[in-house]
């Protein structure tokens, strides 16, 4: 199974994290991460994934909606998420949210990072085998 990767690029150093994690964790479940696309943020993950789902098998989504001081995160990450909910049914093929948030503060973002890219992984895997 080849897979994209679509990562927001905002908090690039946490995802750069969570994308080894990723590629430890899609080794384990025979699964090659073909590509890493680099997005500005969580907003330009689903354009991404349009464009690549239509020569992958599956993707994964890696980013970070924080709360802020105002109900934009949380209203773009709704958007967001489902948006990703309806092009995995479009394709019908597998997308692994990795993203974490929205409403995510800052202590929540490092015991976050390797349990969400391995569980991003782990969906597609599972997905992939129904």
């Amino acid at each position: 199974m080849k897979i994209v990767a679509v990562c927001g690029s905002f908090h690039k150093k946490e995802i750069e994290s969570m994308l080894d994690y990723a590629n430890d964790e899609a080794s384990k479940q025979a699964i090659e991460i073909g590509e890493v696309i680099w997005v500005p943020g969580s907003m330009e993950v689903p354009l991404a994934l349009e464009r690549r789902l239509k020569t992958f098998d599956g993707a994964i989504c890696l980013g970070i909606i924080e709360k802020g001081e105002t109900l934009h995160g949380a209203a773009m990450g709704n958007a967001v998420i489902k948006s990703i909910i309806d092009l995995q049914i479009k394709f019908d093929k597998p997308i692994g949210l990795g993203i974490i948030g929205p409403g995510a503060e800052p202590q929540h973002i490092p015991p976050r990072i390797e349990p969400h890219a391995r569980a991003a992984v782990v969906a597609v895997s599972k997905m992939n085998k129904l």
